[in-house]
Protein backbone atom coordinates (compact mmCIF):
# COMPACT_ATOMS: atom_id res chain seq x y z
CA UNK A 1 0.00 0.00 0.00
CA UNK A 2 1.28 3.51 -1.51
CA UNK A 3 1.68 6.38 1.30
CA UNK A 4 -0.60 8.75 1.52
CA UNK A 5 0.55 12.64 2.78
CA UNK A 6 -3.05 14.05 2.95
CA UNK A 7 -5.60 15.21 5.58
CA UNK A 8 -8.72 13.42 3.92
CA UNK A 9 -9.83 10.54 4.65
CA UNK A 10 -11.20 9.26 1.30
CA UNK A 11 -7.65 7.63 1.10
CA UNK A 12 -9.02 3.77 0.20
CA UNK A 13 -11.34 5.49 -2.18
CA UNK A 14 -8.55 7.63 -3.87
CA UNK A 15 -6.04 4.36 -4.20
CA UNK A 16 -9.16 2.81 -6.34
CA UNK A 17 -10.28 5.83 -8.62
CA UNK A 18 -5.65 6.07 -9.32
CA UNK A 19 -5.97 2.15 -10.18
CA UNK A 20 -9.48 2.17 -12.36
CA UNK A 21 -6.93 4.71 -14.85
CA UNK A 22 -4.04 2.41 -14.73
CA UNK A 23 -2.07 3.72 -11.49
CA UNK A 24 -1.08 0.94 -8.94
CA UNK A 25 1.96 0.24 -8.43
CA UNK A 26 2.85 4.13 -6.67
CA UNK A 27 5.40 4.16 -3.95
CA UNK A 28 3.70 7.62 -2.62
CA UNK A 29 0.68 9.62 -2.94
CA UNK A 30 0.72 13.24 -1.83
CA UNK A 31 -2.72 14.13 -2.28
CA UNK A 32 -4.37 18.09 -2.05
CA UNK A 33 -1.17 19.41 -0.01
CA UNK A 34 -1.18 22.79 1.07
CA UNK A 35 1.08 25.63 -0.72
CA UNK A 36 3.52 25.37 2.44
CA UNK A 37 3.68 21.64 2.04
CA UNK A 38 4.47 21.61 -2.42
CA UNK A 39 6.99 24.73 -1.32
CA UNK A 40 9.18 22.42 1.02
CA UNK A 41 8.35 19.31 -1.55
CA UNK A 42 9.94 21.35 -4.76
CA UNK A 43 12.78 22.97 -3.17
CA UNK A 44 13.55 19.06 -1.29
CA UNK A 45 13.32 17.34 -4.32
CA UNK A 46 15.45 20.24 -6.04
CA UNK A 47 12.59 21.05 -8.41
CA UNK A 48 12.86 25.17 -7.80
CA UNK A 49 14.44 27.61 -5.54
CA UNK A 50 13.08 30.01 -3.17
CA UNK A 51 13.53 34.09 -4.13
CA UNK A 52 13.73 36.99 -2.31
CA UNK A 53 10.68 37.70 -0.82
CA UNK A 54 8.79 34.49 -1.26
CA UNK A 55 8.45 33.34 -4.49
CA UNK A 56 9.18 29.63 -5.93
CA UNK A 57 11.51 29.95 -9.09
CA UNK A 58 12.06 27.17 -11.59
CA UNK A 59 12.64 25.95 -15.32
CA UNK A 60 10.99 24.22 -17.68
CA UNK A 61 13.87 23.38 -19.93
CA UNK A 62 13.35 22.30 -23.49
CA UNK A 63 10.15 23.75 -23.79
CA UNK A 64 9.63 27.74 -22.41
CA UNK A 65 6.40 27.77 -24.14
CA UNK A 66 3.29 25.45 -25.15
CA UNK A 67 3.90 22.92 -28.41
CA UNK A 68 1.27 23.56 -30.42
CA UNK A 69 2.22 21.24 -32.91
CA UNK A 70 2.12 18.02 -30.65
CA UNK A 71 -1.78 18.61 -29.41
CA UNK A 72 -4.39 16.24 -29.92
CA UNK A 73 -7.26 14.98 -29.17
CA UNK A 74 -9.23 11.02 -29.90
CA UNK A 75 -10.92 11.19 -32.80
CA UNK A 76 -14.01 8.38 -31.22
CA UNK A 77 -17.21 8.33 -31.52
CA UNK A 78 -17.81 11.50 -28.95
CA UNK A 79 -15.38 13.88 -31.16
CA UNK A 80 -15.92 12.84 -34.62
CA UNK A 81 -18.46 14.76 -35.85
CA UNK A 82 -18.03 18.08 -34.01
CA UNK A 83 -14.42 18.77 -33.53
CA UNK A 84 -12.87 21.00 -36.61
CA UNK A 85 -10.15 18.52 -37.58
CA UNK A 86 -6.88 19.98 -38.96
CA UNK A 87 -3.87 21.17 -38.20
CA UNK A 88 -4.81 22.42 -34.61
CA UNK A 89 -7.05 19.98 -33.37
CA UNK A 90 -5.06 17.27 -34.60
CA UNK A 91 -6.35 13.77 -34.30
CA UNK A 92 -5.28 10.45 -32.21
CA UNK A 93 -6.52 6.75 -32.69
CA UNK A 94 -8.35 5.72 -29.37
CA UNK A 95 -5.56 2.26 -29.88
CA UNK A 96 -2.67 5.01 -29.78
CA UNK A 97 -3.91 7.08 -27.35
CA UNK A 98 -4.51 3.78 -24.78
CA UNK A 99 -1.19 2.39 -25.98
CA UNK A 100 0.65 6.30 -25.03
CA UNK A 101 -1.41 6.24 -21.66
CA UNK A 102 -0.12 2.69 -20.32
CA UNK A 103 3.09 3.80 -20.84
CA UNK A 104 2.79 6.86 -18.81
CA UNK A 105 1.47 4.53 -15.84
CA UNK A 106 4.02 1.74 -16.34
CA UNK A 107 6.05 4.93 -16.52
CA UNK A 108 5.33 6.22 -12.91
CA UNK A 109 5.42 2.59 -11.19
CA UNK A 110 7.07 3.13 -8.10
CA UNK A 111 7.51 6.58 -8.14
CA UNK A 112 5.59 9.29 -5.73
CA UNK A 113 3.16 11.25 -7.30
CA UNK A 114 1.12 14.74 -6.13
CA UNK A 115 -2.57 14.96 -6.40
CA UNK A 116 -4.65 18.15 -6.67
CA UNK A 117 -8.13 18.55 -7.26
CA UNK A 118 -10.03 21.42 -8.09
CA UNK A 119 -12.73 23.38 -10.07
CA UNK A 120 -12.55 24.82 -13.39
CA UNK A 121 -15.72 27.18 -13.57
CA UNK A 122 -16.77 29.68 -10.74
CA UNK A 123 -20.62 29.15 -11.60
CA UNK A 124 -21.40 26.50 -10.30
CA UNK A 125 -24.19 25.55 -12.62
CA UNK A 126 -21.22 24.67 -14.99
CA UNK A 127 -18.46 24.03 -12.67
CA UNK A 128 -16.20 21.10 -14.04
CA UNK A 129 -14.35 18.80 -11.02
CA UNK A 130 -10.66 18.07 -11.99
CA UNK A 131 -7.86 16.33 -10.95
CA UNK A 132 -4.39 17.03 -12.12
CA UNK A 133 -1.62 14.31 -11.10
CA UNK A 134 1.79 14.99 -11.69
CA UNK A 135 5.24 14.15 -11.51
CA UNK A 136 6.47 17.35 -9.87
CA UNK A 137 5.68 19.01 -6.32
CA UNK A 138 5.42 22.31 -8.45
CA UNK A 139 3.35 21.07 -11.05
CA UNK A 140 0.75 20.29 -8.00
CA UNK A 141 1.12 23.96 -6.79
CA UNK A 142 0.71 25.36 -10.17
CA UNK A 143 -2.46 23.76 -10.50
CA UNK A 144 -3.55 24.53 -6.79
CA UNK A 145 -3.05 28.33 -8.13
CA UNK A 146 -4.61 27.68 -11.19
CA UNK A 147 -8.13 25.92 -10.63
CA UNK A 148 -10.69 27.22 -8.05
CA UNK A 149 -10.10 25.55 -4.54
CA UNK A 150 -12.95 24.29 -3.28
CA UNK A 151 -11.92 24.09 0.60
CA UNK A 152 -11.92 28.12 -0.63
CA UNK A 153 -15.89 27.79 -1.18
CA UNK A 154 -16.58 26.01 2.24
CA UNK A 155 -16.42 22.42 -0.14
CA UNK A 156 -14.42 19.19 -0.10
CA UNK A 157 -14.70 17.51 -3.32
CA UNK A 158 -14.97 13.50 -2.59
CA UNK A 159 -12.24 11.38 -3.48
CA UNK A 160 -14.72 10.11 -6.52
CA UNK A 161 -15.80 13.17 -7.76
CA UNK A 162 -13.61 14.91 -10.70
CA UNK A 163 -15.12 14.40 -13.63
CA UNK A 164 -11.75 15.00 -15.87
CA UNK A 165 -8.42 13.37 -15.09
CA UNK A 166 -5.13 15.34 -15.71
CA UNK A 167 -2.09 13.22 -15.85
CA UNK A 168 1.36 14.63 -16.33
CA UNK A 169 3.94 12.92 -16.73
CA UNK A 170 6.52 15.77 -18.14
CA UNK A 171 10.00 13.21 -17.55
CA UNK A 172 8.38 11.02 -20.42
CA UNK A 173 9.22 11.36 -23.37
CA UNK A 174 6.91 9.96 -27.14
CA UNK A 175 8.73 8.00 -29.38
CA UNK A 176 7.63 9.83 -32.81
CA UNK A 177 8.01 6.49 -35.04
CA UNK A 178 5.68 4.69 -32.62
CA UNK A 179 3.24 7.05 -30.78
CA UNK A 180 2.74 9.04 -34.26
CA UNK A 181 3.73 12.22 -32.68
CA UNK A 182 5.97 14.98 -34.00
CA UNK A 183 7.82 15.17 -31.33
CA UNK A 184 8.69 14.06 -27.47
CA UNK A 185 5.94 16.56 -26.20
CA UNK A 186 2.07 15.22 -26.30
CA UNK A 187 -1.13 16.63 -25.08
CA UNK A 188 -3.86 14.82 -25.76
CA UNK A 189 -7.62 15.11 -24.46
CA UNK A 190 -9.47 12.08 -24.78
CA UNK A 191 -13.71 13.30 -24.27
CA UNK A 192 -14.86 9.54 -23.93
CA UNK A 193 -12.56 8.44 -20.88
CA UNK A 194 -12.35 12.02 -19.42
CA UNK A 195 -9.06 11.97 -19.69
CA UNK A 196 -5.86 14.16 -20.65
CA UNK A 197 -2.60 13.04 -21.21
CA UNK A 198 0.77 15.28 -21.21
CA UNK A 199 4.41 14.34 -21.61
CA UNK A 200 7.45 15.11 -22.53
CA UNK A 201 7.49 18.88 -21.82
CA UNK A 202 7.30 20.39 -18.06
CA UNK A 203 5.99 24.06 -19.26
CA UNK A 204 3.00 24.61 -17.18
CA UNK A 205 0.91 26.31 -19.53
CA UNK A 206 -0.17 23.29 -20.94
CA UNK A 207 -1.95 21.81 -18.03
CA UNK A 208 -4.20 25.38 -17.59
CA UNK A 209 -4.62 25.64 -21.48
CA UNK A 210 -5.70 21.61 -21.71
CA UNK A 211 -8.31 21.96 -19.35
CA UNK A 212 -9.45 25.33 -21.08
CA UNK A 213 -9.56 23.11 -24.33
CA UNK A 214 -12.19 20.96 -22.76
CA UNK A 215 -13.97 23.43 -21.24
CA UNK A 216 -14.63 24.56 -24.58
CA UNK A 217 -15.74 21.72 -25.64
CA UNK A 218 -18.25 21.31 -23.10
CA UNK A 219 -19.37 24.70 -22.74
CA UNK A 220 -21.07 25.99 -25.74
CA UNK A 221 -22.91 22.75 -26.00
CA UNK A 222 -24.77 23.97 -22.95
CA UNK A 223 -25.51 27.42 -24.60
CA UNK A 224 -22.18 29.14 -22.54
CA UNK A 225 -20.15 31.49 -24.36
CA UNK A 226 -16.51 29.98 -23.71
CA UNK A 227 -13.83 32.58 -24.04
CA UNK A 228 -9.87 33.42 -24.48
CA UNK A 229 -10.36 36.47 -22.45
CA UNK A 230 -10.18 38.55 -19.45
CA UNK A 231 -12.59 40.63 -17.37
CA UNK A 232 -13.38 42.77 -15.20
CA UNK A 233 -16.10 45.07 -13.26
CA UNK A 234 -16.74 48.29 -12.18
CA UNK A 235 -18.12 49.04 -8.83
CA UNK A 236 -21.64 49.95 -10.08
CA UNK A 237 -21.28 46.27 -11.43
CA UNK A 238 -20.64 46.83 -14.96
CA UNK A 239 -18.38 43.90 -16.52
CA UNK A 240 -16.30 44.58 -19.26
CA UNK A 241 -14.85 41.69 -21.31
CA UNK A 242 -11.14 42.21 -22.93
CA UNK A 243 -10.43 39.43 -26.21
CA UNK A 244 -6.69 40.12 -26.89
CA UNK A 245 -3.68 37.56 -28.15
CA UNK A 246 -0.72 37.82 -26.47
CA UNK A 247 0.97 41.21 -26.64
CA UNK A 248 -1.99 43.39 -27.49
CA UNK A 249 -2.43 44.37 -23.40
CA UNK A 250 -5.53 41.94 -22.30
CA UNK A 251 -3.79 40.95 -18.89
CA UNK A 252 -2.45 44.89 -18.54
CA UNK A 253 -5.46 46.77 -19.45
CA UNK A 254 -8.05 44.41 -17.28
CA UNK A 255 -5.26 44.80 -14.12
CA UNK A 256 -7.17 48.19 -13.66
CA UNK A 257 -7.02 49.54 -9.93
CA UNK A 258 -9.81 51.19 -10.48
CA UNK A 259 -12.02 48.48 -11.01
CA UNK A 260 -12.44 44.70 -9.63
CA UNK A 261 -10.66 41.53 -11.54
CA UNK A 262 -12.66 38.62 -12.16
CA UNK A 263 -9.90 36.92 -14.22
CA UNK A 264 -6.94 37.78 -16.70
CA UNK A 265 -6.94 34.76 -19.17
CA UNK A 266 -10.29 32.37 -19.28
CA UNK A 267 -13.69 32.84 -18.82
CA UNK A 268 -17.25 31.78 -19.82
CA UNK A 269 -20.71 33.52 -19.98
CA UNK A 270 -23.66 31.85 -19.40
CA UNK A 271 -27.53 32.28 -17.79
CA UNK A 272 -26.55 34.53 -15.02
CA UNK A 273 -23.20 36.29 -16.41
CA UNK A 274 -19.92 35.72 -16.90
CA UNK A 275 -17.73 34.01 -14.67
CA UNK A 276 -13.54 32.86 -14.65
CA UNK A 277 -12.87 29.22 -15.65
CA UNK A 278 -10.03 29.80 -13.26
CA UNK A 279 -8.32 30.39 -9.87
CA UNK A 280 -5.51 32.01 -10.49
CA UNK A 281 -3.25 33.95 -13.16
CA UNK A 282 -0.81 33.31 -15.40
CA UNK A 283 0.78 36.51 -16.30
CA UNK A 284 3.61 37.29 -18.66
CA UNK A 285 6.42 38.98 -16.85
CA UNK A 286 9.27 40.01 -19.31
CA UNK A 287 9.99 43.41 -18.53
CA UNK A 288 7.74 43.71 -15.74
CA UNK A 289 7.92 47.23 -14.08
CA UNK A 290 6.16 48.38 -10.91
CA UNK A 291 5.22 51.61 -12.53
CA UNK A 292 3.37 50.48 -15.40
CA UNK A 293 1.70 47.32 -13.95
CA UNK A 294 1.69 47.62 -9.88
CA UNK A 295 -0.64 44.88 -9.17
CA UNK A 296 0.82 41.79 -11.59
CA UNK A 297 4.72 43.17 -10.43
CA UNK A 298 3.82 43.33 -6.50
CA UNK A 299 2.94 39.21 -7.40
CA UNK A 300 6.62 38.65 -8.41
CA UNK A 301 7.68 39.08 -4.71
CA UNK A 302 4.89 37.14 -2.78
CA UNK A 303 4.64 33.74 -1.47
CA UNK A 304 2.74 30.99 -3.49
CA UNK A 305 3.53 32.45 -6.89
CA UNK A 306 5.44 30.30 -9.02
CA UNK A 307 7.95 32.11 -11.60
CA UNK A 308 8.95 30.03 -15.00
CA UNK A 309 12.60 31.13 -15.80
CA UNK A 310 12.79 34.49 -14.90
CA UNK A 311 16.19 35.74 -13.92
CA UNK A 312 17.37 35.25 -10.52
CA UNK A 313 20.84 36.01 -9.14
CA UNK A 314 21.81 32.48 -7.72
CA UNK A 315 23.85 34.10 -4.36
CA UNK A 316 21.29 36.96 -3.01
CA UNK A 317 17.98 35.11 -4.69
CA UNK A 318 16.92 38.76 -6.24
CA UNK A 319 14.94 38.63 -9.61
CA UNK A 320 15.60 40.27 -12.68
CA UNK A 321 12.22 40.66 -14.67
CA UNK A 322 14.26 41.85 -17.58
CA UNK A 323 16.23 38.83 -18.41
CA UNK A 324 15.30 36.73 -21.18
CA UNK A 325 18.28 34.40 -21.60
CA UNK A 326 16.08 31.74 -21.60
CA UNK A 327 12.88 32.96 -22.94
CA UNK A 328 10.86 36.34 -23.30
CA UNK A 329 7.89 34.04 -22.32
CA UNK A 330 8.84 34.33 -18.76
CA UNK A 331 5.63 33.70 -16.81
CA UNK A 332 4.20 33.81 -12.99
CA UNK A 333 1.56 31.71 -11.69
CA UNK A 334 -0.37 33.12 -8.71
CA UNK A 335 -3.60 32.80 -6.67
CA UNK A 336 -6.02 35.68 -8.06
CA UNK A 337 -6.17 37.09 -4.47
CA UNK A 338 -2.50 37.87 -4.85
CA UNK A 339 -4.38 40.73 -6.48
CA UNK A 340 -5.80 42.88 -3.92
CA UNK A 341 -9.36 43.95 -6.07
CA UNK A 342 -9.86 40.48 -7.58
CA UNK A 343 -13.17 38.82 -7.15
CA UNK A 344 -13.16 35.36 -5.56
CA UNK A 345 -14.60 33.09 -6.62
CA UNK A 346 -15.07 35.27 -9.97
CA UNK A 347 -18.51 36.14 -11.12
CA UNK A 348 -20.14 38.93 -12.75
CA UNK A 349 -23.27 40.13 -14.46
CA UNK A 350 -23.35 40.24 -18.07
CA UNK A 351 -21.01 41.94 -19.67
CA UNK A 352 -21.51 45.94 -20.56
CA UNK A 353 -18.50 46.33 -22.84
CA UNK A 354 -17.03 43.83 -24.47
CA UNK A 355 -13.54 45.37 -25.97
CA UNK A 356 -11.46 43.72 -28.49
CA UNK A 357 -7.68 44.26 -28.55
CA UNK A 358 -5.19 43.95 -31.61
CA UNK A 359 -1.32 45.17 -31.85
CA UNK A 360 -1.59 46.61 -35.79
CA UNK A 361 1.78 46.96 -36.38
CA UNK A 362 0.78 48.19 -39.72
CA UNK A 363 -0.43 51.33 -38.43
CA UNK A 364 -3.54 51.23 -39.91
CA UNK A 365 -6.32 50.13 -37.68
CA UNK A 366 -7.84 53.33 -35.67
CA UNK A 367 -6.62 53.51 -32.07
CA UNK A 368 -10.35 52.89 -30.91
CA UNK A 369 -13.68 52.41 -32.80
CA UNK A 370 -17.15 51.29 -32.33
CA UNK A 371 -18.18 47.46 -33.34
CA UNK A 372 -21.78 46.99 -34.68
CA UNK A 373 -22.51 43.05 -33.46
CA UNK A 374 -21.95 41.59 -37.01
CA UNK A 375 -18.45 43.59 -36.74
CA UNK A 376 -18.04 42.28 -33.23
CA UNK A 377 -18.42 38.70 -34.91
CA UNK A 378 -16.20 39.48 -37.79
CA UNK A 379 -13.31 40.74 -35.70
CA UNK A 380 -14.05 37.99 -32.84
CA UNK A 381 -13.63 35.14 -36.13
CA UNK A 382 -10.45 36.89 -37.53
CA UNK A 383 -8.42 37.43 -33.98
CA UNK A 384 -6.18 39.81 -35.82
CA UNK A 385 -2.93 40.83 -34.56
CA UNK A 386 0.59 41.44 -35.97
CA UNK A 387 4.40 40.74 -35.28
CA UNK A 388 7.12 42.75 -35.24
CA UNK A 389 10.34 42.43 -36.40
CA UNK A 390 12.74 40.69 -34.03
CA UNK A 391 10.06 38.87 -32.20
CA UNK A 392 10.93 35.37 -33.71
CA UNK A 393 13.61 34.04 -36.66
CA UNK A 394 13.27 35.21 -40.00
CA UNK A 395 10.24 38.22 -39.24
CA UNK A 396 12.39 41.27 -40.90
CA UNK A 397 8.34 43.35 -41.07
CA UNK A 398 5.45 43.37 -39.76
CA UNK A 399 3.69 40.08 -40.15
CA UNK A 400 -0.14 39.81 -40.15
CA UNK A 401 -1.27 36.79 -37.75
CA UNK A 402 -4.86 35.72 -37.60
CA UNK A 403 -5.87 33.27 -34.85
CA UNK A 404 -9.77 32.85 -34.77
CA UNK A 405 -11.42 33.63 -31.84
CA UNK A 406 -8.62 35.31 -30.12
CA UNK A 407 -7.51 31.69 -29.03
CA UNK A 408 -8.28 29.20 -31.81
CA UNK A 409 -5.18 26.50 -30.21
CA UNK A 410 -8.09 25.96 -27.60
CA UNK A 411 -11.24 25.75 -29.43
CA UNK A 412 -11.87 22.24 -30.39
CA UNK A 413 -15.67 23.23 -32.25
CA UNK A 414 -16.09 24.39 -35.16
CA UNK A 415 -15.11 27.90 -34.91
CA UNK A 416 -17.89 29.70 -36.76
CA UNK A 417 -20.13 28.14 -34.05
CA UNK A 418 -18.51 30.17 -31.59
CA UNK A 419 -18.97 33.48 -33.34
CA UNK A 420 -22.58 32.83 -34.02
CA UNK A 421 -23.07 32.68 -30.13
CA UNK A 422 -20.79 35.28 -29.03
CA UNK A 423 -23.44 37.70 -31.51
CA UNK A 424 -26.57 35.71 -30.12
CA UNK A 425 -25.17 36.97 -26.68
CA UNK A 426 -24.07 40.54 -27.66
CA UNK A 427 -27.73 41.26 -29.67
CA UNK A 428 -29.55 39.51 -26.79
CA UNK A 429 -27.64 41.98 -23.68
CA UNK A 430 -27.45 45.04 -25.50
CA UNK A 431 -23.39 44.91 -25.35
CA UNK A 432 -20.89 47.82 -26.72
CA UNK A 433 -18.35 46.41 -28.79
CA UNK A 434 -15.49 48.40 -29.06
CA UNK A 435 -11.94 47.67 -30.93
CA UNK A 436 -8.76 48.82 -29.68
CA UNK A 437 -5.38 49.41 -31.55
CA UNK A 438 -2.65 48.51 -28.88
CA UNK A 439 -0.02 48.86 -31.67
CA UNK A 440 1.65 51.76 -34.03
CA UNK A 441 0.27 55.33 -35.16
CA UNK A 442 1.47 57.69 -37.45
CA UNK A 443 3.25 54.81 -39.82
CA UNK A 444 4.10 50.72 -38.94
CA UNK A 445 6.46 49.46 -36.89
CA UNK A 446 9.77 51.47 -37.69
CA UNK A 447 8.46 53.94 -38.70
CA UNK A 448 5.40 55.32 -36.48
CA UNK A 449 5.17 55.07 -33.02
CA UNK A 450 3.67 52.53 -29.81
CA UNK A 451 0.63 53.99 -29.12
CA UNK A 452 1.21 55.55 -25.81
CA UNK A 453 -0.42 53.52 -23.33
CA UNK A 454 -1.69 57.04 -21.74
CA UNK A 455 -4.27 57.41 -25.02
CA UNK A 456 -4.89 53.64 -24.99
CA UNK A 457 -5.96 54.00 -21.25
CA UNK A 458 -8.05 57.36 -21.53
CA UNK A 459 -9.91 55.74 -24.53
CA UNK A 460 -10.44 52.55 -23.09
CA UNK A 461 -11.96 54.46 -20.10
CA UNK A 462 -14.20 56.30 -22.56
CA UNK A 463 -15.54 54.27 -23.91
CA UNK A 464 -16.21 51.69 -20.49
CA UNK A 465 -17.49 55.05 -19.01
CA UNK A 466 -20.12 55.98 -21.53
CA UNK A 467 -18.33 59.44 -22.74
CA UNK A 468 -18.16 58.18 -26.58
CA UNK A 469 -21.68 57.14 -26.69
CA UNK A 470 -22.71 60.77 -27.83
CA UNK A 471 -19.59 61.92 -29.76
CA UNK A 472 -19.86 61.89 -32.92
CA UNK A 473 -18.49 58.96 -35.65
CA UNK A 474 -17.22 58.59 -38.80
CA UNK A 475 -16.98 55.13 -40.56
CA UNK A 476 -13.26 54.17 -41.25
CA UNK A 477 -13.50 54.33 -45.31
CA UNK A 478 -11.92 50.83 -45.68
CA UNK A 479 -12.49 48.91 -42.18
CA UNK A 480 -16.20 50.47 -41.62
CA UNK A 481 -15.66 50.49 -37.87
CA UNK A 482 -17.16 53.70 -36.18
CA UNK A 483 -14.13 56.36 -35.61
CA UNK A 484 -15.12 58.81 -32.80
CA UNK A 485 -14.42 62.59 -34.22
CA UNK A 486 -13.23 63.41 -29.89
CA UNK A 487 -11.85 61.64 -27.15
CA UNK A 488 -11.03 62.83 -23.46
CA UNK A 489 -7.60 63.04 -22.86
CA UNK A 490 -6.68 62.22 -26.33
CA UNK A 491 -5.51 64.57 -29.04
CA UNK A 492 -7.63 64.54 -32.01
CA UNK A 493 -5.27 63.70 -34.52
CA UNK A 494 -4.29 60.51 -32.53
CA UNK A 495 -7.98 59.29 -33.74
CA UNK A 496 -7.84 59.46 -37.36
CA UNK A 497 -5.02 56.72 -38.57
CA UNK A 498 -4.90 59.03 -41.69
CA UNK A 499 -4.40 62.30 -39.80
CA UNK A 500 -1.89 60.61 -37.70
CA UNK A 501 0.33 59.27 -41.09
CA UNK A 502 0.46 62.98 -42.34
CA UNK A 503 0.43 61.34 -45.23
CA UNK A 504 -2.86 59.90 -46.57
CA UNK A 505 -1.79 57.94 -50.25
CA UNK A 506 0.79 55.85 -48.03
CA UNK A 507 -2.06 54.73 -45.31
CA UNK A 508 -4.63 54.24 -47.62
CA UNK A 509 -2.21 52.22 -49.67
CA UNK A 510 -1.22 50.09 -46.66
CA UNK A 511 -4.52 49.64 -45.06
CA UNK A 512 -5.68 48.41 -48.29
CA UNK A 513 -3.10 45.95 -48.11
CA UNK A 514 -3.76 44.82 -44.77
CA UNK A 515 -7.72 44.53 -45.58
CA UNK A 516 -6.93 42.19 -48.23
CA UNK A 517 -5.09 39.93 -45.35
CA UNK A 518 -8.43 40.07 -43.65
CA UNK A 519 -10.81 39.32 -46.57
CA UNK A 520 -8.07 36.30 -47.57
CA UNK A 521 -8.57 35.12 -43.64
CA UNK A 522 -12.26 35.41 -43.41
CA UNK A 523 -12.95 33.37 -46.65
CA UNK A 524 -12.69 29.85 -43.96
CA UNK A 525 -15.76 31.31 -42.74
CA UNK A 526 -17.74 33.25 -45.55
CA UNK A 527 -20.44 30.40 -45.88
CA UNK A 528 -21.30 29.56 -42.50
CA UNK A 529 -21.60 33.18 -41.32
CA UNK A 530 -22.73 34.82 -44.21
CA UNK A 531 -26.46 35.47 -43.33
CA UNK A 532 -25.31 36.41 -39.37
CA UNK A 533 -22.51 38.82 -40.96
CA UNK A 534 -23.09 40.35 -44.18
CA UNK A 535 -20.20 42.54 -45.24
CA UNK A 536 -19.28 43.40 -41.65
CA UNK A 537 -15.52 43.14 -42.91
CA UNK A 538 -13.30 45.87 -45.02
CA UNK A 539 -14.37 47.11 -48.34
CA UNK A 540 -12.11 48.25 -51.35
CA UNK A 541 -12.66 50.18 -53.85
Amino acid sequence: MPVIETDNSDVDLLERCLADIGLRNIESIHWNLSSAQLYEAAIRRREARLAHLGPLVTRTGTFTGRAPNDKYIVDDEVTHDDVEWGSINQPMTPERFERLFQRACDFLDGDEIFVTDGLAGADPDYELPVRVITQHAWHSLFARNMFIRPENLGRKLAADEPRFTLLHVPELRAMPSIDGTHSEAFIVLNFSRRLILIGGTRYAGEIKKSVFSVMNHLLPKQGVMSMHASANMADNGDVAVFFGLSGTGKTTLSADPTRKLIGDDEHGWGEHGVFNLEGGCYAKVIDLSEEHEPLIFATTRMFGTILENVGMDARHRRLDLNDDRLTENTRASYPITHIPNAIYPGVGGHPRDIVMLTCDAFGVLPPVSRLTPEQAMYHFLSGYTAKVAGTEAGITEPQATFSACFGAPFMPLHQAFYGKLLGEKIRRHKVRCWLINTGWSGGPCGIGQRMDIHHTRAMLNAALHGELDDVPMMPDPIFQVAVPSHCPGVPDKVLQPASAWGDARAHAEKARKVARLFQENFKHFADETEAAIGDAGPVLD
